[in-house]
């Protein structure tokens, strides 16, 4: 056998091609400078992620040394949210723009026809025999509680009055008055014999015997 020659030449020629795009359409040195701006970017991310932790911390700190809870700090967030909502741009024009509505409705022909309608309705009701009727009937039951009650009250004094002038209650208040004077005596007489000198328990002295 013998040996086929090999075209070096082409070989080498192949070899020392550049490189063709990539997909993107980015040279070799385009895309290392993006990578290399990539990692850059990647770094810096992470750094900020640190510092941000750390001022986190930090915050989170000065909160408790001045005893804010967390409940305050997200009132506080609420109120700037809803703060923030009030003065933005879209809250506004929607805010003109429900007024505009709103004047535009109520000056409508359906909005004054339908209001002309509900007061003719509201009208004809308060006229009406079925309500008056009712007014009349609401009226006289008001009137006959009232004046039940009073009897009710009526009806109690008078069976107390005719209870304390009964004979049975007399004789108890009679029974009562005796007790309560012969206690009243009692505690007299007694206070009469301990302030008496006759009462005392120590005998008159005696002139000594002779003998």
């Amino acid at each position: 056998m013998t040996d086929v020659p090999v075209d070096n030449a082409s070989t080498a020629a192949g070899a020392a091609s550049p490189k063709p795009p990539s997909y993107n359409g980015l040279t070799e040195a385009e895309e290392e400078e993006l990578k290399a701006e990539l990692t850059k970017v990647e770094e810096e991310i992470v750094t900020l992620r640190q510092v941000l932790a750390a001022k986190e911390r930090h915050c989170g700190e000065l909160k408790r040394k001045l005893g804010l809870t967390p409940f305050d700090g997200l009132k506080q967030n609420l109120s700037k949210s809803w703060h923030d909502v009030q003065v933005s741009n879209a809250y506004v024009k929607t805010s003109e723009k429900l007024g505009e509505w709103n004047g535009k409705l109520t000056q409508s022909d359906l909005y004054v026809s339908a209001s002309s309608t509900l007061e003719d309705w509201n009208e004809k009701l308060t006229q009406s025999e079925a309500y008056k009727k009712t007014q009349e009937t609401l009226s006289q039951a008001g009137q006959k509680t009232s004046a039940a009650l009073s009897n009710v009250g009526s009806v109690i004094s008078r069976k107390l009055g005719d209870m304390r002038n009964s004979a049975t209650f007399k004789s108890f208040e009679d029974r009562v008055g005796t007790i309560k004077s012969k206690v009243v005596g009692s505690r007299e007489n007694s206070a009469d014999e301990l302030h008496s000198p006759s009462a005392s328990g120590d005998n008159p002295p005696q002139d000594n015997a002779p003998f």
